[in-house]
Formats: structure tokens, sequence, C-alpha cells
């Protein structure tokens, strides 16, 4: 009795932070919203029964993010492996927007934990195949990287132990394995084991052994409308594999799903034995055209008795399956992944973990409350805008940006900001960014008006990425006089049909505010930015020009709002 009635108390204590509930629920997709694209996952039972994602992060930095739950529905931003320029010092090198940071695989073995990964930089065809290894996920110390020798010269890895010990590493292209040595990085020739059903790129795998079998789960079709998963065993890890007879495994493809280019899966097990799936998804019915937030992270139940291949649920907006307990007692000071910002920059205080910049930042174009400044982000200006230039050069001039993603399909951000900007063409404001070719701002800027210079409130539009879209022209007005002396609230909002509305008063009087200009999600989704998705935040610029003149953001505020689950249904944020 004195048991039972300690479980009793335990469940009235703990709610709602953890339910003693464990039947199947219904939860909603995606579960990790936003961009966060090639997602991989592990159940760690050492630590607490706690499951650990990462996904892809290309150009952004930190990057490679790793996220933390205890129930698969609440996700805490665990970490970044990648966190110190000096661990790659290629990201800052010149290139094309979809370069980075590509569709890592995290594992967990006797007290470590495994991430490698792939660095690609476009035009220059080499992936560069990199494991990060850490032994306290929730500190962004993971250690500098072991280049692993990549002889198939391809992306996706996939590292795996097998039960004599042996570690091997998958690769693309068809899958091309090797037996790799993680200390010194070498990596013996590498044999092909399957080519996939023969859809084109045979990409993103991962290897499982279960019930004498060794499976191999891998993408195809691309990851766009034609995405699948595919699955294919075999006795001896070198072949030959047996393809499943239900393949594609996992797919949205020719379907009027609300959730598409399903695929690029991992699968593991929960404290209960229960098997599920993360894919990557994208939220836009089979039009395809409209995605801001791009590739997100979704959950899948799955079947899988002995020696049969897995079954597995179809990806939707609604799905229920074994969740074990809620539970957001998860460890770490990072924000849940669907949680808002109040940031308000005090003294002292360091860049929170959900900031992100495009490639690793010249820090000191940026400070967290500076001397006569208290309770503000300063950003000082970069030579280049958002946009850059032919001679940009992102080790040396760096871009005055740091941002968020945005996690809910409806939202409220705004920031305060005080400028007082002196030299022409100086530049400070906001933006919805999905790449530096594709753009949407709203900003305050010094430009001559009858031979003189003075602050103006601009709105514009950045879409030569998305060449298949007319943008919008440009809406500049003078910055009212009366609005000069104190602080100006920039302000975004993103609507239920899909556009983002920009906005500006003056702190003292709200009601003064001023519209200046709505654009479509269209215009950030896709084009450039075909593996990414958007981000939000606040920017400074002396666009090429010699202005100095630094930018005070204070009262950074995110608000998630609304979720699409399918097609013009909503839910709270």
């Amino acid at each position: 009795m004195l048991v039972l009635c300690n479980i009793i108390w335990a469940c009235i204590t703990l709610i709602p932070l953890v339910s003693c509930s464990n039947r199947d629920k219904t939860y909603t997709n995606p579960i990790l919203p936003g961009w966060n694209s090639d997602p991989s996952c592990t159940f760690v039972k050492e630590w607490d029964d706690t499951f650990f994602c990462t996904t892809s992060s290309f150009l952004a930095f930190p990057g490679v993010p790793i996220y933390a739950s205890k129930d698969l529905t609440n996700w805490r931003l665990a970490s970044h492996a990648l966190t110190r320029p000096s661990q790659l010092p290629e990201l800052c090198n010149p290139g094309q927007q979809m370069e980075g940071m590509w569709a890592s695989t995290i594992r967990y073995r006797d007290g470590t934990f495994y991430l490698i990964t792939s660095y690609i930089q476009w035009n220059d065809w080499a992936p560069k195949i990199l494991l990060f290894t850490t032994k306290h996920p929730f500190e962004d110390n993971w250690s500098d990287p072991v280049v692993i020798e990549n002889p198939a010269n391809d992306i996706d890895p996939d590292i795996f132990w097998d039960d004599d010990g042996k570690i091997y590493m998958a690769v693309a292209a068809g899958i091309w394995i090797s037996e790799i040595n993680i200390e010194t990085g070498a990596a013996t020739e590498p044999f092909k084991v399957w080519n996939g059903t023969g859809d084109r790129n045979p990409e993103g795998p991962h290897f499982y052994k279960k019930d004498g079998y060794y499976y191999l789960l891998i993408g195809e079709g691309g990851t766009e409308l034609n995405h699948t998963a595919t699955l294919a065993r075999s006795k001896d890890i070198r072949g030959p594999y047996e393809g499943y007879p239900g393949n594609p495994f996992l797919t949205n493809k020719n379907t009027d799903e609300y959730f598409q280019t399903v695929g690029h899966a991992d699968l593991f097990q929960d404290a209960s034995g229960n098997w599920w799936a993360v894919a990557l998804a994208t939220r836009s019915g089979p039009a395809w055209e409209v995605y801001p937030m791009g590739r997100e992270t979704v959950l899948v139940p799955m079947k899988w008795e002995k020696g049969e291949w897995p079954v597995i649920d179809q990806v939707r907006g609604k799905q229920s399956g074994p969740l074990p307990p809620t539970n957001k007692r998860v460890k770490g000071n990072g924000p849940f992944a669907d949680e808002g910002d109040e940031l308000n920059f005090a003294p002292g205080s360091s860049f929170p973990k959900q900031l992100l910049f495009w490639r690793p930042p010249r820090t000191s174009l940026f400070a967290i409350s500076p001397p006569g400044h208290p309770n503000t982000l300063r950003i000082s200006p970069s030579r280049v805008n958002l946009t850059a230039d032919t001679v940009y050069n992102p080790a040396g001039d760096g871009i005055a940006f740091i941002a968020r993603k945005q996690t809910a399909t409806t939202f409220d951000y705004s920031v305060e900001l005080s400028f007082q900007p002196t030299q022409a063409d100086e530049e400070a404001g906001v933006t919805v960014f999905l790449t530096q070719m594709q753009h949407i701002d709203l900003s305050v800027i010094n430009l001559a008006t009858n031979g003189s210079l003075a602050p103006h409130l601009r709105w514009r539009v950045e879409a030569v990425g998305n060449p298949n879209y007319t943008a919008p022209e440009a809406n500049t007005v003078p910055l009212p006089k009366s609005w000069r002396a104190q602080p100006v609230r920039l302000s975004i909002e993103a609507t239920e049909d899909s556009q983002y509305s920009f906005s500006a008063a003056p702190v003292s009087r709200p009601k003064e505010a001023i519209s200046m200009g709505t654009a479509s999600a269209e215009i950030v989704s896709g084009g450039s930015g075909p593996f990414t998705g958007t981000i939000v935040g606040a920017f400074a610029t002396s666009n090429n020009g010699t202005g100095t003149t630094p930018a005070y953001f204070s009262r950074w505020r995110y608000t998630p709002k609304k979720q699409a689950v399918t097609a013009g249904v909503f839910i709270p944020a």
C-alpha cells in the first residue's frame, strides 16, 4: 500500500511535467518544427531514458544541433556539435547557399556519443567526413572532429558497430561501405552493397542489425516530391541485399497529403521496446510551392516483429502511437524546439543557444549589453548587406546578422531598434531570411532627401534566388521626425494565408504604426535554398559605405501562434 501511495503521489506532484499514463496517445507533426532536415535519432537508456536527435545545419553557426527528449514530443535544444570555427575553418569559405553541414548520424556506445557528418563545398565536390564525439551532450564542448577518409567521395555518412567489434561507415550514391578506424580516420577500400530500387539519388543510409539480418534503410528519388525511404536486408553485411517487397517503405509521393517530400529516415526503439521512425517532410501539399520552413522532422510509429519486415504508418499531421509518458524534465538549459523568445540581453548574459549566424561570425560585430547600453544587443555594421556582393569574403567581411528559426506557421516577431545613422546608406533592421538570395527586409536606412541625409523606413524583397517569382516593389518612406529620438519597434507577422506582414511604430506610441509591406512566403520557399528553411532576425550594414554607426536591438520577441497540421487546419503552437 505504501508503494502504491508513493506512485500516486508522484503522479500528482509531477503534473504537468510528467504524466504517469503510458497509453497510446495522439500527437502532432512535426516534432521538430521549422528547418530541421535529415534527422537521425538514438535512444540512450544510460542517460535516464533520453532520446537524442540531430539535424542538418548547412551554413548556420553554431552548427549540427542536438535535441533531447524524454517523451518524443517535447524536444530541448541540448547542444551543437560545431561551436568553434577552428573545428571546421572551411565553413568560412565563400560558396553557394546550399553548402555546409549535411546529413549527420548520431549514435551512442560505451559512454560516448558519436556524430558523423559531411561538409560539402558545391563547386569542389570532395565531401569531408567528420566524426565528433562527446561524453556530455548537454554542453557545447564536442570534440574537434576526426577526419574520416572518404574513398567513395560521397555524402550522408552512417556509422555502425558490428557484433565482432568492427566499425563501418556507409555513404551515399549507391551505398558504399568502408571499415573505419575512429581514432585515426583511416578507411578501407569501399565495397558497394545496394543501389536501391532503381530510383535516383540512393542516399542517407542507416544500418541496423536485428534477428540475424543487416537492415539497410536509405532515401531515394531526390528530396523533392518523389522522395521515399526504401529498405533492404541481408544475412551478410557485404550482401547480397534483398529489397523489402513493399518498397518504398515510407513515402507520401503521389498523394494529396499536406506533408510531402517524406524520406531520409532513421529508426530507433524506446524503453518499452516500441519502434519509431523519424523522417524529413515538407508542409506544402502536392503543389509544393509555399513551404517557408523547409524540411522538418516528423515522427512515425512502427511495428517490427521478430524476423519480419517492419510495418510503418503514413506520415500525417496528426498521428497516434505508444508514446512514453509526457515528461519535460530534460537536462540542459536550452529552449524547447517549439518555444518562443523573450530576450532582453541582460548584462553578463551570453548568446542564447537558439540564435544563429550565417557562417561563423566576426565576433567583433556583436556585443551584449555594451557600456552605456544595458539590456541591448549591439550590432555593428558589416561592409556588405544580407545579399553581399561579388567580392564578399565571409572570413574577412562577415555578415552582421543574427537570427532564429521560424518554428510555427503563424508567429509574431518584433524588436526595438535604437539607431542614429550619420553616414549615407547606413542601415539596420529585421528580416525573414532563407538565403542571401532570398529574404524580405524591413529597416531604418539613411538616404538623401532634397540634398540632405535623413533616416527612412524601407521594406524590400530580395528574390533573385527564386527566379520564377516576381518580387513586389520596395516601399521607402521618411522616418517621421517625431520618431527619431526614440526606439522604433520593427514587427513581422506571419499569417494563416502564408503571408508576412511588416510594420513599424514608435515604442512610445504604438498606435502610430505604419504598415510597410506584405509578401508571400513563396519568396522564401525553395529556389536557392532548397534544403534549408526560414530564419528571422536582425542585421546592420554600411551597404559598402563608410558608416560605422552601431545599432542597438532590445526586447527581442518571437511568439509562435499556430501550427498547420493539414491544409487550412491550424492548432495552437
